[in-house]
């Protein structure tokens, strides 16, 4: 069985944000971490390969130091790992990023693909559907449990308050919620193999049946008109009462200003 997971670098929020001119993120200058959602996929990838000896391989989009995340991936337990590179694939939108990443996964064999929900970079959960429709495979996403049974898929699918049971003939492509497991740590051994450990390098000519104009900044119909950090609260209004009914008082009196009762 094999199982390819995408999983990508997104900044590490917590530390700020920077932007370029065109108004992409300047992933170059933030710190950067494992997309959360990704790494559930991986954990699901690694528990298939402990349970099925399945061979797990981990594929990203994105700048050089993006090897950083598939060296954590291997030192997880990942087999093998591809790093796709080039100029011409930068500032893409997720219908060039999908585009991008099928065509290098038509490169590689594969039973199963996982990959996130969606990059906390973005938020648009669009990048795995559209991986599967461009492949032509089925796609079952928000995914909380996975089982494999024989040649298919069982997976519950988080559904507002509820969940479904679906079925799915492999090979097919499942999108991962950060709710569907507890990512193990990377190991000792681990992390002294990655170290080392050879990353397949990939960038425009390695990709099969795309165009170019479907590539990078000028192949993305979606165009950012604005970006900015996020909005910073002011200090709001400070008030001493001297009394806890004064207190009560001034409460009751801000909400009957603002209508809320």
């Amino acid at each position: 069985m094999k199982v390819v997971v995408c999983i990508k670098q997104v900044p590490d929020t917590k530390g700020g944000v920077s932007f370029n001119p065109d108004g992409t993120l300047n992933r170059a200058a933030m710190l950067a971490i494992m997309n959360p959602d990704d790494k559930a996929g991986l954990e699901a990838a690694l528990r298939l390969k402990d349970q099925y000896g399945a061979e797990v391989t981990v594929l990203t989009m994105g700048l050089p130091k993006a090897a950083d995340v598939l060296r954590e991936a291997l030192a997880m337990g990942a087999d093998k790992a591809v790093l796709v590179t080039d100029r011409v694939l930068g500032g893409a939108d997720t219908w060039a990023t999908s585009t991008t990443i099928a065509g290098a996964l038509r490169n590689l064999e594969y039973d199963l693909i996982i990959t996130g929900r969606q990059a906390i970079d973005g938020d648009t959960a669009q990048v795995g559907p559209q991986i599967a429709e461009h492949l032509g495979l089925p796609v079952i996403s928000y995914a909380q449990d996975i089982k494999v049974e024989g040649d298919k898929v069982i997976v519950e699918r988080l559904y507002d308050d509820r969940y479904h049971v679906l079925e799915a003939q492999m090979p097919c492509l499942i999108t991962a919620l950060a709710e569907l497991n507890e990512p193990r740590y990377m190991t000792p051994g681990g992390i002294f193999d990655a170290v080392n450990a050879e990353i397949t390098t990939w960038g425009r000519a390695d990709l099969k049946d795309v165009e170019d104009g479907n590539l990078g900044l000028n192949g993305s119909p979606t165009k950012i008109a604005k970006a900015s950090d996020k909005v910073r609260k002011g200090a709001g209004e400070k008030v001493t009462p001297d009394s806890p009914d004064e207190a009560v008082s001034y409460i009751i009196g801000k909400l009957d200003e603002k209508h809320v009762i």
